[in-house]
């Protein structure tokens, strides 16, 4: 393969418009050019869509498979990534490496099955077709191509457990690594959400705060729930709305006898969710997004509207060693991975 000469560290070279933006920010990716010298090609089997993106345009298009793909499609079509205009979320992938340019350095090998763990709002992404929607993990299998620079961190696939599991743990790895870090020192917890990144969250908790931690959990339905009290992960859940903050303080009063809670993971895939996060929270305490929803201007208002004085913390999906963790963590939690295999 012939690659072209001197690219940027970043990847602003695909920027097309506007010039002069970082990859993630810019409107539209140039995502047919042959590879430059320090990229990567990736032959791409399945995007794992972020959730509020996937579900997004499941309520705008409707939850049939050519809809989905169609629009899916059209996305990348027109921005040469995968970046929802709605929610501006991407998701991840996995594929394998079919070419590497000679400035792209080490640690990866052509021949490799990777994962990326850099949001697909910054990975120039070519679709030649979509295969398969699969609306119960918010993936698609794809048959595609997708160019990375080193600045964008990898992993190669673990081979302890099926590609499709491993993509969609990835896909939160930078949740429970944050949680670990925020709930040091707590003594109480709510998480938001009972989704893929809610579950891990709830393992990683656990292992920090021990058993003397109270760990509480909502969620629109419980079926996941019941499952982390049985695996001993939380210890009182119940079903709130979560884009109703005065139902949700109501119940989260109720789970913990009157008392407000010291940090709360939001992990909802739904808008208008950020006061139900701030308004369970104490004085000081701790408010983390991990919600590519969030409409940080109503959060920051919000808490300002409601005399809220606590720290708002923005989900940041990457972490030192964050993917090694968050594999591990299923790999400790059986009943974890069985509730992410169904």
């Amino acid at each position: 393969m012939d690659f072209r000469l001197d690219g940027e560290h970043y990847g602003t070279h695909r920027v097309l418009n506007p010039r002069g933006a970082m990859p993630q920010a810019a409107d539209e990716l140039d995502n047919t050019s042959p590879a430059w010298d320090n990229e990567i090609v990736i032959d791409v089997e399945t995007l794992n869509i972020d959730s509020a993106s996937f579900h997004q345009i499941t309520r705008d298009v409707g939850k049939e498979a050519d809809a989905v793909a169609w629009r899916i499609g059209e996305i990348t079509n027109q921005r040469g990534k995968m970046q929802n205009p709605v929610t501006g979320s991407g998701g991840m992938l996995i594929g394998t490496v079919v070419a590497k340019g000679e400035r792209y350095g080490d640690g990866v090998q052509v021949g490799d099955r990777i994962a990326t763990l850099v949001s697909l709002t910054l990975t120039p992404l070519h679709i030649r077709k979509i295969v398969k929607v699969h609306f119960d993990r918010d993936q698609v299998d794809v048959e595609a191509t997708a160019y990375l620079t080193p600045s964008a961190p990898i992993v190669a696939l673990p081979d302890d457990m099926p590609p499709k599991l491993a993509l969609g743990i990835l896909d939160v790895a930078g949740a429970p690594a944050q949680t670990q870090r925020l709930v040091k020192g707590a003594k109480s917890l709510l998480i938001m959400g009972a989704g893929k990144s809610g579950i891990i969250c709830a393992a990683a908790a656990r292992e920090v705060m021990g058993p003397h931690g109270s760990i509480y959990a909502i969620d629109l339905t419980t079926h996941h729930l019941e499952n982390l009290v049985e695996a001993d992960l939380i210890d009182v859940y119940a079903s709130a709305d979560a884009t109703d903050p005065i139902d949700v303080l109501t119940t989260v009063l109720a789970m913990t006898g009157g008392e407000l809670v010291d940090v709360v993971i939001n992990t909802c895939n739904v808008p208008k969710t950020e006061l139900s996060a701030i308004l369970p929270c104490r004085d000081r305490g701790k408010v983390y997004y991990f919600n590519m929803a969030t409409d940080f201007a109503r959060a920051a208002l919000g808490a300002e509207g409601i005399g809220k004085d606590v720290d708002l913390l923005i989900g940041n999906g990457y972490a030192h060693g964050h993917a090694q963790l968050a594999l591990d963590i299923v790999r400790r939690h059986p009943s974890i991975r069985a509730l992410l295999n169904a």
